[in-house]
């Protein structure tokens, strides 16, 4: 016959075989699209935020906070702004110099790079929930009598810091004390007065 090919194919026998094959394949797709519909709901660790504020609840400096915050809102901003808590400093704000140093959940972390909702549920601590009932830590009276500060913008961060590292290790050695405050930047070179201040409120600890 004319026009059918060396395989005994024609070409309308051809275009009718794929076009059966294309709409069975969008029908087996349509029903998956289908089942997937009739799954189990979305995690909650998928499930998308924003972008209008969402409800939050902190454990701040031992008190539990309730919030609503927009998505986009970093931890950092959140305590200075919504919480007037200005100990964390708002510096480089892309997490270089470690001025904006608080704990979560136990460990130094940048405020800045963390966002407020990522605080949801879990234990937040800056540098105004170290002393109680006005009483400087010893750490925080070793920092004064050791003189390690001078401008005082970058001390909290650097007090977190090593608060965070003598509630794991209460005797580190200096090389660990460094090591700890790597990620913390003094403009005004007070470091060797943070040593000197960190091993000797570890040596008060012990």
């Amino acid at each position: 016959m004319a026009g059918r090919s060396r395989t005994g194919v024609t070409r309308r026998e051809f275009l009718v075989g794929m076009g059966g094959t294309v709409a069975a394949g969008a029908a087996l797709s349509g029903g998956a699209r289908a089942d997937e519909g009739d799954g189990p709901p979305v995690a909650e660790s998928d499930r998308v935020l924003g972008p209008e504020a969402v409800r939050i609840t902190i454990a701040l400096n031992g008190e539990n906070r309730t919030l609503d915050v927009e998505p986009r809102v970093t931890l950092l901003d959140l305590l200075r702004s919504s919480l007037d808590l200005t100990g964390a400093k708002k510096i480089c704000d892309r997490g270089a110099c470690g001025g904006c140093t608080v704990l979560l959940d136990g460990e130094p972390v940048n405020s800045c790079l963390v966002l407020a909702i990522d605080a949801d549920g879990r234990e937040v601590r800056t540098v105004e929930g170290l002393a109680a009932d006005g009483a400087l830590t010893p750490l925080q009276e070793e920092f004064v009598r050791h003189d390690a500060l001078q401008c005082g913008f970058c001390t909290p961060g650097f007090v977190m810091s090593c608060h965070a590292l003598l509630s794991r290790n209460p005797d580190p050695t200096e090389a660990e004390v460094r090591a700890a405050c790597a990620g913390n930047i003094c403009r005004c070179g007070a470091y060797s007065g943070v040593l000197a201040a960190a091993m000797a409120a570890a040596k008060r600890r012990r």
